[in-house]
């Protein structure tokens, strides 16, 4: 008994609860939006009342909606799809603050240290007896016999001082014996021999090694007489040697006294040798812009048989890198910036998708960054990679105007000669001083009138207006200044539009010129100046900045 009576409660539940489990289910879903057209999302001109592909890039169009503004023709900003941004592989990164590091690579060669050469010369005529260096090459120490040099003079004056020597001692013999002294010094007689002699002296005179080195120039040979002067051997030091390098222009901002230097050279594979630069040469070679750049390096003996005495070898070939770095400043990756038309752009990420062609002011250039000095602000993205197609279609979006014809000079001189005149004209009214303004009125006509040879036709209303009446009273010379600053504003704008050359000829206008010209056919005036602060011609000083720019 008790199961039917459990059956029929489940029923009584379950029904309803099933029947309003239907009707929700099948209650009539919320309306579609419905698009109002479709639109390419990189070339927004290309429409369609039904859903399809671009015509042009073939990307697949995006429906507007009631409500949607859709993509603006003449919007500066890239709108790209999510499959848009993932087709032409956008990659962003932001602008941030850093160190800006510069590795700059330069080629030299290695050379001798020119302040530790020492040539030698012939101190008397004579010939050469004996050579105990006989080639290039040669390691010598200082002290080391390299020649000896027979000579007629210098035997006279041992002679000299060997008979002086054997005088009784005497004041005059102490005297003579100092200045014969002193003359075989000169002639090359060192002071141990002279004193050890006793006054018997060498009759050859001996060529001593100044300093311990090797022989890279010999200039004689055994038999050879020479004269007072003559180069015999060039002695250097090659404990230390000069890598050298030419730095250009372009790198000389970065290279500092004291930096480190990593050299490298392939007679010693694997090595590294660090210096600092120790002079920069401030003469700059003219055909080359570059200057040379010296570090000092310890040449280490070798130590081994059969090597060389030191590792570096005079004339190597060598290789340097110096790592330079900036203080903290805002940089954006190099990939980031492209240079169309010589000017560095980049396009800012403004929203997902949504990308701004913006220009920038770039300062130095690191290994992987621009510093940034205008354009951009911490923390905003930019593109670095897929940015030139951004550009390739920016420009297919809003192609570049031809650049404008330049005036000839004859055009540009009449011109600027009459703006002039009218630039005197309003700015003797901005000083409400109506005398200012009649001397000016009676030059105005010759700068006019010579418009008509270089702009012809076009010119003709021009000098027709500028015979200026003499009028005294401000207001009178407003009203007749009126005709000729509305006719001259429009000349200007127009040559501004058609030309380039005149970017220093402004145009400003007030919309309440007629309050204080009532003659004034219309309410706005417009005028002629040069100057960038505003300075009213109709009201002068009651509304001097009253007014407003305008752009051709």
């Amino acid at each position: 008994m008790k199961t039917p009576i459990v059956i029929l409660i489940t029923l009584a539940f379950a029904v309803p609860a099933t029947w309003l489990t239907t009707r929700h289910l099948a209650a009539p879903a919320a309306p579609a939006r419905k698009p109002l057209f479709y639109q390419s999302s990189m070339h927004p001109w290309v429409k369609s009342d039904k859903p399809g592909r671009c015509t042009i890039c073939g990307m697949e169009l995006s429906p507007v909606y009631e409500g949607d503004a859709g993509f603006d023709v003449n919007s500066p900003l890239i709108t790209l799809g999510k499959s848009g941004v993932t087709v032409t592989g956008i990659e962003t990164a932001p602008v941030v603050k850093k160190t800006i590091r510069r590795t700059i690579r330069v080629a030299g060669m290695i050379d001798d240290d020119d302040s530790a050469h020492r040539r030698l010369s012939a101190t008397a005529d004579g010939r050469v007896e004996k050579l105990f260096v006989n080639f290039v090459g040669a390691e010598v120490i200082a002290g080391q016999p390299l020649a000896t040099l027979y000579s007629p003079s210098l035997r006279t004056k041992i002679a000299e001082y060997q008979s002086v020597v054997q005088q009784p001692a005497s004041p005059q013999r102490e005297q003579l014996l100092a200045g014969l002294r002193e003359r075989l010094l000169r002639a090359g007689i060192s002071a141990a021999e002279i004193d050890a002699a006793g006054g018997k002296l060498p009759e050859e005179l001996k060529v001593l090694a100044p300093i311990t080195g090797t022989v890279v120039a010999r200039n004689v040979y055994e038999g050879q007489y020479v004269k007072e002067g003559d180069m015999l051997f060039e002695v250097a030091d090659f404990s230390k040697m000069w890598f050298v390098f030419d730095a250009y222009e372009r790198d000389l901002p970065w290279i500092r006294m004291g930096a480190e230097v990593e050299v490298t050279t392939p007679a010693l594979p694997g090595r590294v040798l660090r210096a600092p630069v120790a002079f920069i040469d401030p003469n700059l070679n003219m055909e080359t812009r570059s200057a040379k750049v010296r570090v000092v390096l310890d040449n280490a003996p070798t130590n081994e048989p059969g090597k060389h005495r030191h590792e570096l070898l005079h004339k190597l070939y060598a290789e340097g890198r110096i790592t330079a770095e900036t203080a903290p400043t805002l940089t954006a990756p190099r990939a980031a910036v492209l240079w169309p038309a010589g000017r560095p752009l980049v396009y800012v990420e403004k929203s997902a998708g949504v990308y701004e062609p913006r220009d920038v002011q770039v300062g130095v250039a690191g290994d992987d960054v621009w510093e940034i000095a205008g354009g951009l602000r911490e923390n905003e993205r930019i593109v670095t990679a897929g940015n030139l197609l951004l550009d390739g279609q920016s420009q297919i979006n809003h192609p570049a105007e031809p650049p404008k014809p330049a005036l000839t000079d004859a055009q540009r001189k009449a011109a600027l000669d009459f703006f002039t005149a009218l630039n005197a004209l309003s700015q003797s009214l901005a000083a409400d001083k109506p005398a200012d303004f009649r001397a000016a009125a009676a030059k105005v006509a010759a700068p006019a009138a010579a418009l008509r040879p270089a702009f012809g036709d076009r010119a003709e209303k021009l000098a027709a207006l500028a015979k200026l009446p003499d009028a005294a009273a401000l207001s009178e010379q407003r009203a007749a200044f009126y005709p000729l600053s509305e006719a001259a504003a429009e000349f200007a704008l127009a040559l501004r539009r058609e030309s380039s050359g005149l970017d220093a000829v402004r145009v400003f206008a007030c919309d309440m010129a007629k309050g204080n010209v009532p003659s004034a056919p219309k309410e706005r005036g417009h005028w002629i100046q040069f100057e960038a602060d505003l300075r009213n011609p109709w009201w002068g000083a009651e509304m001097l900045e009253c007014g407003a720019e305008v752009r051709p």
